[in-house]
């Protein structure tokens, strides 16, 4: 017999199950460099004040527009990618996130040859290195941050078991574990980065009483 959590977790996969990667089409289980690097642009994307939906769609129309990698980033102008953020729920901060786009693709080839992997190797697999190199990006602060390594380890195991603060607090709220270790012992390592990022959508949505309901 199911416990009460993994109802709770059920309910709240059946309603928020699609990932923020499965919305922008990435699969990160690849560990191939287009995939990390499109989500790295979407961890900064996610990291304004602005709405996730926002975010995500500005992600994707990135990719859309050709640049679903560092290189081709480079090629791109500071003017097409404001036009693009602009164009995309992204008018709030297309200027200054097109320049930081910009800045952030010059160190991602300068410094790991364009490919983030490398950035995992530089950084020894040790996740606080991980964190401490992803956070000399412009515009990842914590929060990005906290972004990119909630699905990243679905590729980098040794992030695994990771949850952050926002999905954690969401968690609390809804009778869960409000640790990583809790967390991930409810579903598959696997499933564990779209767990978060159900938590973390729940949050958004405000509707952890309309899960726990559909729970029973």
């Amino acid at each position: 017999m199911a416990s009460r959590a993994q109802t709770i977790v059920s309910a709240l996969l059946e309603r928020h199950g699609t990932s923020f990667t499965d919305e922008l089409g990435l699969d990160l289980t690849k560990d191939t460099p287009s995939p990390l690097f499109r989500w790295l642009c979407a961890a900064i994307l996610m990291s304004a004040r602005i709405s996730s939906d926002n975010a995500v769609r500005a992600a994707g129309a990135l990719a859309e527009a050709g640049w679903a990698t560092a290189e081709h980033m480079a090629e791109s102008s500071w003017e097409n990618r404001v036009k693009v953020l602009n164009e995309n729920g992204y008018a709030r901060y297309d200027e200054s996130t097109a320049r930081m786009l910009g800045d952030d693709v010059v160190i991602l080839i300068d410094r790991y040859g364009g490919d983030l992997r490398k950035l995992r190797e530089a950084a020894g697999r040790d996740p606080d290195q991980v964190r401490k190199l992803l956070k000399e990006f412009k515009g990842i602060g914590d929060v990005g941050a906290d972004i990119f390594c909630r699905e990243a380890q679905a590729a980098w195991d040794e992030l695994y078991p990771f949850a952050d603060k926002k999905a954690l607090g969401s968690a609390k709220k809804l009778g869960l574990p409000s640790d990583a270790d809790g967390l991930s012992k409810l579903v598959t390592p696997q499933d564990f980065p779209r767990l978060l990022s159900a938590l973390v959508t729940s949050d958004l949505a405000g509707d952890h009483d309309e899960i726990r309901a559909a729970a029973g």
